[in-house]
């Protein structure tokens, strides 16, 4: 399958565009930036709630940033459906509504499990901007125009995580970690005032196809019988099974591993700005050299450096050398992202362009859950060292390198 597609022209409704491209690349990029928020600003926040209201299930914190991850993927499920038959709109500001009222449980939960609960609710409501934003890129652009609006809205989704861990190490400071769920709902109803007040409705009226298990069922048959929707699906859950488990582990290992919780959020920071300048540089060489050997060339790379961080783990190495050699390795999981998540998702919308809600959904959804449950292994029997995520990542990355194989240009 080719990726060679050009730049589509606008929609026919986009005189009704009232933002620049730069507002709207921005809007787009702080939509998809409430995901890495409500994970990345939790992680300081971990080993309070675990020591506060876990009852014991302190080795169970990760569980916290899973089932986010979980309500998120169960919720993708529906909301590109919705927003086919409803209109773009609706379901971004509806999906902010339940995100601010998970927020607001979280906040007031005085359990784990209702925590946990709560997680899965804001899971829920953030899954409707998360995947509508694309559709609505998906209106206006695709092929490799696409590709380059999704990495520059990427750059936002990718350097935010820099601060976030920052952001809520500075409210547990001042506040406490309660503090940075009503954070999370300041951040909700700026996204959703912007929204509502400069972003046009995408998707006209004689363009929306009602909601109904037939037309989902075909859609999703008309998807299985394309051979790069199928791989670029299984490809990116894989990719996110990478990221998934970087985040939920990291923390315990600058902990746990280089005793280093206290400086834990500024290496964090790090990481994440030299992670972010993937997406500059996706944006700058995908329209070259394709998506196929971006993403391929990435993974190559992953493979490698998690090869050597597994055998230098099995090794014994420690000290400073075996620290910088997993910042590198740590920070190249982040730096994937910018390089393959575009990406694939481009290669994988390219031929759906008339049935882009269902379809962002359903591979929204599958590569979203897949990942929580191919990640729950390598948290859960974290050992206090790198090793349960260098084995995770190898696999992860040699899996979805040999699928893209498969994808010929």
């Amino acid at each position: 399958m080719s990726d060679a597609s050009s730049d589509a022209a606008p929609a026919r409704h986009s005189h009704d565009m009232r933002m620049s491209r730069v507002e709207f690349i921005a809007l787009m990029g702080m939509t998809f930036a409430t995901i890495a928020f409500s994970i990345d600003s939790m992680l300081p926040a971990l080993p309070d709630i675990g020591r506060e209201i876990g009852d014991g299930l302190e080795h169970y914190a990760p569980l916290i940033i899973l089932s986010f991850v979980v309500g998120m993927g169960v919720g993708t499920l529906f909301t590109g459906p919705l927003s086919d038959a409803v209109g773009r709109k609706p379901v971004i500001l509806g999906g902010a509504a339940l995100y601010i009222l998970g927020s607001l449980v979280a906040w007031l939960a005085d359990s784990f499990e209702v925590i946990l609960a709560a997680r899965v609710l804001q899971g829920l409501g953030a899954s409707g901007p998360r995947v509508v934003a694309i559709a609505v890129i998906r209106d206006l652009y695709a092929g490799r125009g696409m590709a380059k609006i999704l990495s520059f809205a990427m750059i936002v989704f990718t350097l935010f995580p820099a601060v976030a861990p920052l952001i809520g190490a500075g409210i547990i400071w001042l506040a406490d970690w309660r503090a940075i769920f009503l954070a999370f709902v300041v951040f909700g109803l700026t996204t959703s005032l912007w929204t509502l007040a400069r972003l046009p409705e995408t998707l006209p009226r004689e363009r929306r196809r009602p909601m109904g298990l037939a037309l989902i069922s075909a859609a999703l048959q008309e998807m299985w019988r394309i051979p790069v929707v199928r791989i670029s699906t299984l490809v990116q859950c894989f990719c996110f099974a990478t990221i998934f488990a970087g985040v939920t582990t990291i923390q315990l290992i600058f902990d746990q591993t280089f005793d280093m919780a206290a400086s834990f959020p500024w290496w964090f920071f790090g990481m994440a700005i030299i992670g972010g300048s993937a997406s500059f540089l996706n944006a700058m060489i995908v329209e070259r050299m394709g998506m196929r050997r971006v993403i391929s060339l990435m993974l190559i790379a992953q493979v490698a450096l998690s090869a050597v961080v597994l055998a230098a783990t099995l090794g014994g190495l420690a000290g400073t050398p075996f620290f910088v050699l997993c910042f590198v390795w740590l920070t190249s999981i982040f730096f994937q992202a910018g390089l393959t998540i575009g990406n694939v998702n481009a290669l994988a919308m390219e031929p759906l362009g008339h049935i882009a809600g269902i379809a962002t959904s359903v591979i929204g959804s599958i590569a979203t859950v897949v990942a929580g449950v191919l990640v729950t292994p390598v948290a859960l029997l974290f050992t206090g060292t790198p090793l349960t995520l260098a084995i995770g990542t190898l696999f992860f990355a040699t899996a979805a390198l040999a699928l893209m194989q498969q994808i010929k240009d």
